[in-house]
This record gives C-alpha cells, sequence and structure tokens, in this order.
C-alpha cells in the first residue's frame, strides 16, 4: 500500500514536471502561425509598396537618366579598359627611357603629350608612373603621364564628343584644360617639388618577368571593367538623383553664380570618382549648370577624386599625396575657368 502511494506520488511529480516544461516554452513559439502568416505577407506588401513607388513619375525619370547614362558611356568604358590593360600587359615602361628628352623641362611636356596616343585609366596611371620614376624617368615627367593619360586620351575625348554632340568647343576645352593641368603640375613639381615628400614603394604594374602578358591583361583587363564599372553605376545614380531630387532653388543658388557653380561641380567630381571614360555623360545630364562649370567637372574628376588620393598617397605617401592634390584641383578649376571662358 505503501509502495503504491509512493508510485503515485512519483507519476504525480512527472505530471507536474511536464506541466512546468510546457510553461518554459518560449511564447512565440505558441504563435508560430501568425509569424508564419507574417512572413509570407509582409514582403510581398513591400513588393507591392515598393511596384507602386517605382511607378511614379519621378522615379520613372530617375530611371531614365540613370539607364541613359549607364549605357551611353559602358562602350566607352569597355573600350578604355582594354586599352589600359593591354598596354599594361604589353608595353614596356622602358619604352618611355627612350622617347623623353634627358632634360627634365622638356620631358614633361613630351610625356604629358604623350597622354593623348597612349590611353589608361585612372587607377593605372598611379601605379605606371610609380615604374616608370623607378626606371628613371624624372618625377615631374610621370607625374604629367599620370594626369594626362586619363584625361586627354582618345577614348575619352571621343566619349565627350559623343556626350556632347555638335559641341566640339566642349572636346577642344576639355583637351586644353586636362593637358594645360598636367603641363602646369609638371613644371610646378620641378619648380616646388621635393625628394623628401616622396615615399616609393614596389608595386605591381605592367609585365612581370615569367609571367604570361595574356593573363596579365585579362587580369587587369576584369580588374579595372569592374571597378571602374561599379563607380559608373554610382555616379550614374548620383546624376538621376541630382537631376530629380535636388530642388529648382537649390540648383538656381548654385547655377546662379558662376564661380559657385564652377566650385560645386568641382567637388562633385571628386566625390563622385567617376571613370574618365565615362563621366562626359554624367557632366551632359547637369544642364541646369553652365558649360564652364560642366568642363570643370569633367576636368578635376579624372585628375583628382577620392580613389586617386588613396592610391596617390598609398603609392607616394600622404605627404605628396595631400600636397600635390590640392595644387592640382586649384590649377584644374583656374584653367578650366580660363579655357572655359574663351572657348564656351
Amino acid at each position: 500500500m505503501q509502495r503504491t502511494e509512493e508510485r503515485a506520488g512519483e507519476d504525480e511529480a512527472t505530471d507536474t514536471g511536464t506541466a512546468v516544461g510546457d510553461d518554459d516554452t518560449p511564447a512565440w513559439l505558441r504563435f508560430w502561425p501568425l509569424l508564419l502568416l507574417g512572413a509570407a505577407t509582409v514582403p510581398g506588401a513591400l513588393l507591392y509598396l515598393g511596384a507602386r513607388w517605382l511607378d511614379t513619375p519621378v522615379m520613372q525619370a530617375w530611371r531614365t537618366i540613370c539607364l541613359a547614362v549607364t549605357v551611353q558611356a559602358l562602350p566607352f568604358l569597355l573600350l578604355g579598359t582594354i586599352l589600359s590593360g593591354a598596354i599594361n600587359a604589353f608595353v614596356p615602361a622602358r619604352m618611355f627611357n627612350r622617347v623623353l628628352p634627358r632634360r627634365p623641362v622638356l620631358a614633361v611636356p613630351v610625356a604629358g603629350a604623350a597622354g593623348v596616343v597612349l590611353p589608361g585609366c585612372e587607377c593605372a596611371s598611379v601605379p605606371v608612373a610609380n615604374r616608370l620614376i623607378g626606371r628613371g624617368v624624372t618625377p615631374a615627367a610621370a607625374f604629367a603621364f599620370l594626369l594626362s593619360a586619363p584625361a586627354i586620351n582618345p577614348v575619352v575625348l571621343t566619349a565627350t564628343a559623343v556626350a556632347f554632340p555638335g559641341n566640339p568647343a566642349m572636346v577642344a576645352a576639355r583637351l586644353l584644360a586636362s593637358l594645360g593641368t598636367a603641363l602646369v603640375m609638371g613644371w610646378l613639381w620641378l619648380w616646388l617639388g621635393r625628394a623628401e615628400w616622396l615615399k616609393p614603394a614596389v608595386r605591381r604594374g605592367g609585365h612581370q618577368e615569367g609571367g604570361s602578358r595574356w593573363r596579365e591583361f585579362r587580369a587587369g583587363f576584369r580588374h579595372d571593367f569592374l571597378h571602374a564599372g561599379g563607380f559608373l553605376v554610382v555616379g550614374a545614380m548620383a546624376a538621376a538623383t541630382f537631376n530629380v531630387a535636388v530642388p529648382r532653388s537649390v540648383l538656381d543658388a548654385f547655377s546662379g553664380s558662376p564661380w559657385l557653380s564652377v566650385l560645386f561641380l568641382a567637388g562633385l567630381a571628386i566625390v563622385l570618382a567617376l571613370c574618365s571614360e565615362a563621366d562626359a555623360f554624367v557632366a551632359a545630364s547637369l544642364t541646369g549648370f553652365s558649360p564652364t562649370a560642366r568642363l570643370t567637372f569633367m576636368v578635376v574628376g579624372p585628375v583628382v577624386d577620392m580613389k586617386l588620393i588613396a592610391l596617390q598617397a598609398g603609392t607616394f605617401g600622404k605627404a605628396f599625396a595631400i600636397r600635390f592634390s590640392a595644387a592640382t584641383v586649384v590649377v584644374a578649376v583656374l584653367l578650366s575657368v580660363l579655357v572655359g571662358g574663351v572657348l564656351l
């Protein structure tokens, strides 16, 4: 009898423990049907609302501008990165030593003019300039090429002509202002530059002995295209947002003043960090600004932007990057205003 009572007590304790265990179940598990229903309906509701929002006139205009800028610029970006990759893999750096004059003051304009026939993107120009200095080319000439190659090469000038149809003066103004910026900065380095501002670093650029040139070409092209293509898409989105979101009163405040509009687009070019093969199409979409301000946007962008400052700091040192970038912005803006005022 006593054992029966003890067994009954154990069964009761077991039942009580089971009940306690059920009470310890997390509360949110008890409402799993509601959670499952929410997981199924909330994304659908968001997609529905998002679709309605994307069909608004403002978003339709945004998509049109963004797509137009991207589609127009993509062929030139592709061609530019192909040529840049080919030069990096197949053109030896010693070629520049053979064609450049020994006198630095004369080597600067020759190196700057070489950018007309030797295209390159901003990302490739920094390691190329570093290799040229390592091969004995005077830094002033290497820096002139660094600035001119991504700014005045045939791909960039052709893209500018397509972006500004029927306006050859804009192409000529970009060529003169960009080339002038490269030459002035090269000569300024001869005059004011100091060797202690440079911190040489061995960076991979050009053909490596024992390596496959075609493999290096493919790797360089793939890196440059994906890297520059990302900036192109971001720039197209920024240009579209700028056109549809910025109130007209804000545009009038900047575009109404010649100097404010120039400085504003110069700062915008530095922040957007567009590829030089694509920035003309973004500049053409900024219709609220004067031709001189848009010229400044195209001249400043290829020679000074956020990614270039970072690349220069990592390659040549922070002391060089800060001084060189600041001086380049001033020279590029002044020459853009001067050339734009005469030709545009």
